[in-house]
């Protein structure tokens, strides 16, 4: 199926909790199954991840085509008392991208991380911060949208990306 014509994107919401779970699910599965649903949800360093709050900035967008979610793109402000792995600052959104592995590969997660840049910079936000494992191919896409790794964070896996 050819997913880049049949898709279409919208803005997530809190509804979308379900997506949101399936795609942490699938971001801290990336080398293979290491986690289950259970234990995510259970581990508040991961389970934040599934929690989308508008009413804290939180935004997002959610890419879907007739066979359902093929990818979603979120920023949250987790703060000080509860940061994520990329967290830099309490005013930097982090942001997380996961495309379903089917879709991959078709420049279905570029298009979803860049409505993400252009709304975060929207927002009066200049910066997006990430956490981005060892190995993971996600981290060609970051660097070449701009994302650099953030000095002694580097073994964190944490990266930047800066409006210009």
């Amino acid at each position: 199926m050819n997913h880049q014509y049949l898709s279409s994107v919208r803005p997530l919401s809190s509804r979308d909790v379900e997506a949101l779970r399936a795609a942490t699910l699938g971001n801290v599965n990336w080398r293979g199954e290491r986690f289950s649903r259970e234990e995510v949800l259970a581990d508040p360093a991961v389970a934040h991840y599934t929690v989308f709050e508008p009413e804290r900035e939180d935004f997002g967008f959610i890419m879907v085509d007739p066979s359902g979610v093929v990818g979603v793109a979120w920023a949250q402000f987790l703060g000080v008392d509860n940061p994520g792995y990329g967290f830099v600052a309490a005013d930097v959104p982090e942001a997380s991208l996961w495309v379903a592995p089917e879709c991959r590969g078709a420049g279905q997660g570029r298009r979803l991380l860049r409505m993400l840049l252009v709304e975060s910079a929207a927002r009066g936000h200049d910066r997006v911060s990430l956490s981005v494992e060892d190995g993971n191919r996600a981290r060609d896409l970051y660097e070449s949208e701009g994302f650099s790794a953030v000095p002694e964070r580097e073994h964190d896996g944490v990266m930047v990306w800066k409006a210009g």
